[in-house]
């Protein structure tokens, strides 16, 4: 066993970071066991030096994260700051210095991994970031080295503990939007300003993240189509269960049936009570892979929070530190691929349209009229009426989203709909 303990410096203390501080501390003996030589945590750069720490070694602190990434004998810097800057900088320097990075940066890896793992390259280090998505979810790893050697062609997730928690408890109790929020800021799911995790951003940022991975090419964020779930109401849950389905925020990453494309999207859908994702409850995150030898895989657990997060971190860096041991990196960037990242309007898949109209003969024949000049088969139709005024709501066959937004345009402009009270995809079937 290597005698010269491998130093690890850390950038960020919040959550996060003390959790990563108390498992090093505190499972010191079996880190090194695991990894074949000592590890040592030499440094940890904050912004307020002056917070109160439980279990943090105050003589470890440092505000001065450049020159603490810059000194030369750190083997692995552990980034859990968040954001793109000063995190790409450090991240930067620190290959530079020779030093591997284990992150938990979605944002910054969404936006400027490719750059990232080039940076790695050219230095000889490892960029491992399995904390980046879903938590302590085993998941980056698994898509990046067991299943190397399959084809993934579709990767459908909960990514988002905030949301599902949200949505969880409009379709268990029948609250609101507004009164479920409110109980998760009550509870510490949701932050003070939501809008990273209900308009989807986060979970955009880490539908990059996999996407990449799964299909061996280059998506970024710009590349993922984001909505909200802000508009979700207690009639689409209603709509829902009239169909066998429930509600999920999903982040969707799909391989083009011809194999010459990939899509990555983020949106509210309605999906089966039979699909293993609607029993995923509260704020736990599920990611649900489909490839071609392996069939269909599920990975299920804790998506958020300082002591699941750890874990991943942890597991990260057992893994960097097994390899400067060894002298040797782990896999980098796979990007071969080069596919295309399609539009929105080309991808593929079943709405389910709330339509408030006139109550009157001859309506269901134009709204149906409409849906057959724009190429969108209609699968069922629902319709309610009362004192002159209808619901009408329909579900449609497999079209591209393209057709669909026409077909709505056109709905819109019929004397007969008076408003198109909700639009939703249908996953999962």
């Amino acid at each position: 066993m290597r005698t010269r303990p491998l130093k690890v410096a850390l950038l960020g203390c919040g959550v996060v970071g003390s959790e990563v501080t108390r498992i090093m501390t505190t499972h010191a003996d079996d880190l090194t066991q695991r990894i074949g030589a000592p590890v040592e945590l030499v440094g940890i750069a904050v912004r307020r030096p002056d917070r109160v720490r439980e279990g943090v070694p105050q003589e470890l602190i440092t505000t001065d994260a450049t020159a603490l990434v810059k000194r030369g004998d750190i083997d692995v810097v552990i980034e859990v700051i968040g954001g793109i800057e000063p995190a790409r900088s450090l991240i930067t320097t620190a290959f530079e210095h020779g030093a591997s990075v284990v992150s938990a940066n979605k944002a910054l890896l969404a936006q400027d991994g490719a750059a990232l793992h080039a940076a790695a390259e050219q230095h000889g280090v490892d960029l491992y970031y399995e904390a980046a998505v879903a938590g302590a979810i085993p998941l980056v790893r698994p898509l990046r080295e067991s299943l190397a050697g399959d084809r993934v062609n579709r990767v459908l997730g909960i990514v988002n503990g905030t949301t599902n928690f949200i949505l969880d408890k409009m379709d268990s109790s029948g609250a609101g939007y507004s009164e479920a929020l409110d109980e998760a800021t009550a509870l510490g799911y949701a932050e003070a300003d939501p809008t990273a995790d209900v308009e989807g951003f986060d979970a955009a940022a880490k539908a990059a993240i996999l996407a990449g991975i799964a299909f061996h090419t280059r998506v970024r964020l710009d590349d993922v189509h984001r909505e909200g779930m802000t508009e979700v109401t207690a009639a689409d849950f209603a709509s829902a269960k009239q169909m066998g389905c429930t509600i999920k925020l999903l982040a969707i990453c799909e391989r083009a049936a011809d194999g010459k494309s990939v899509s990555a999207r983020v949106h509210p859908a309605m999906i089966p009570l039979t699909h293993p994702l609607a029993s995923v409850r509260e704020a736990y995150n599920a990611v649900f892979i489909e490839a071609d030898a392996a069939g269909q895989l599920m990975f299920y657990g804790p998506g958020a929070g300082g002591a699941p997060t750890a874990s991943a971190v942890l597991g990260d860096l057992v893994a960097v530190c097994r390899n400067k041991v060894a002298e040797a990196t782990g896999p980098g960037e796979s990007a071969y691929t080069r596919l295309p990242v399609s539009a929105m309007g080309e991808v593929v898949t079943r709405y389910h349209i709330s339509l408030d109209v006139a109550d009157k003969p001859g309506v269901l024949a134009q709204v149906a009229t409409v849906f057959a000049e724009h190429g969108v088969s209609i699968d069922t139709v629902r319709q309610q009426g009362k004192d002159g005024e209808a619901s009408l709501v329909v579900v449609t066959h497999r079209a591209t989203d393209a057709a669909l937004s026409a077909t709505v345009e056109a709905l819109r402009k019929l004397d007969t709909v008076r408003d198109v009270a909700s639009i939703m995809r249908v996953e999962g079937e």
